[in-house]
């Protein structure tokens, strides 16, 4: 089988869209060689080594160089029959305009409607475009893939689609999250970033969505005496917690980092003491599932997906609870009976999320919109809960 790919975030997104995408392609590869993978990409930059299933196709135009969304979303339909397409997957909520016309069956991965769910949290003209390209793909798409079951309420209630066409594939977690580190590797991590010997780790973009000033809130309320390591892409969002930093004294309790390697974060990760993740809202919350599988236990919020994502395996707060999230911090770094339980539970729940099942969901479903033969399906399918 040959399959197409609208891959933009492959090569241009270095965090959570950029990271499903690439993993999809990659694993996909590993566990299905025989098949070709094409993928359609504006420009091409040096994020991804791809296996040797894949091919990449960009821009050979002048113009379409030069207009590289006008290419991915006007023109990619154009050539997907020269390319021999016989399933085309955009991997982040957009298919380009005219492939419904091909008689190419289509899907359409979309992650979260967070623009629809907390609009205050983007610009009108962004949620707008969004609106618009991402409702257009979902109705265009021969089928549609959530995320979360979220995902799916979500995309039933916002944008109208009937749940019939919705399939439900939860994302996997990078194989190397598995591995454990050497202590070797370990210490010149703790001495590339300067680590201490204990800290909180907080991952993901610094946003008001992803609420790290209530940790460090916490933290203080409980005048816990360690450090908080928040790695991420800064935003504006970082001149609040500077604020609250500097009122409250802890500037040498905080510890930024940014543009760490997938290695070196999973090495972090198995260097923490707990994983706080109290976002306030999430497509999946992919970092709760690494850091379950680097064997971190963390703490996340008890509402949207998160649940979904870390079952049995972690401990949940609300997210505007300041109280209750200091108290879960306090009780995992004072109980290490409590911690260690919690680390099995999350080291359980994330091997449901292997790359192999994963894998034979998305090719079960390509096999199906392409009429072909369906291998043996050794597993149950997602539960869906609406």
């Amino acid at each position: 089988m040959i399959i197409g790919y609208e891959a933009k975030r492959v090569f241009q997104n270095c965090s959570g869209l950029g990271n499903y995408s690439r993993n999809t392609i990659s694993l996909l590869a590993r566990y299905y060689p025989e098949n070709r993978y094409k993928l359609f990409a504006p420009k091409l930059t040096d994020l991804y080594s791809m296996p040797k299933s894949v091919q990449i196709v960009t821009p050979k135009t002048f113009f379409s160089k030069l207009m590289t969304s006008y290419w991915r979303l006007r023109q990619v339909d154009k050539i997907l029959k020269y390319n021999n397409i016989e399933v085309f997957h955009g991997l982040s909520h957009v298919l380009p305009f005219g492939v419904e016309k091909t008689g190419i069956p289509s899907v359409v991965t979309v992650h979260d409607l967070i623009f629809l769910r907390y609009p205050e949290y983007y610009k009108f003209i962004d949620r707008k475009m969004y609106e618009s390209i991402y409702k257009s793909s979902c109705i265009r798409a021969t089928k549609i893939i959530a995320i979360s079951n979220q995902t799916k309420v979500d995309l039933i209630h916002f944008f109208g689609i009937h749940p019939d066409k919705i399939e439900v594939i939860y994302q996997s977690c990078n194989k190397v999250f598995y591995d454990k580190v050497g202590g070797a590797q370990k210490t010149a991590i703790r001495l590339k970033f300067n680590l201490p010997e204990k800290f909180i780790l907080s991952v993901g973009t610094i946003e008001r969505r992803k609420n790290q000033l209530a940790i460090l809130k916490a933290v203080v309320k409980e005048k816990l005496d360690i450090t908080v390591v928040i790695l991420g892409k800064p935003t504006e969002y970082m001149n609040q917690l500077n604020h609250f930093i500097n009122e409250a004294g802890i500037s040498k309790q905080v510890l930024f980092l940014h543009n760490t390697t997938t290695d070196e974060l999973k090495a972090i990760y198995q260097m923490a003491e707990v994983m706080v993740y109290p976002s306030f809202f999430e497509g999946f919350g992919l970092p709760v599932l690494e850091a379950q599988a680097s064997g971190c236990a963390v703490i996340t919020s008890n509402i949207s997906s998160l649940p979904e994502a870390g079952g049995k395996g972690a401990l949940y707060v609300n997210p505007e609870d300041i109280s209750e999230i200091g108290y879960s911090i306090n009780s995992l770094l004072s109980d290490i009976q409590l911690k260690s339980k919690l680390i099995q539970k999350g080291t359980a729940n994330a091997a449901l999320f292997s790359e192999k099942l994963v894998a034979e969901r998305l090719m079960r479903l390509y096999m199906k919109l392409t009429q072909k033969s369906i291998p043996i399906i050794t597993f149950k399918p997602m539960p869906v809960t609406i």
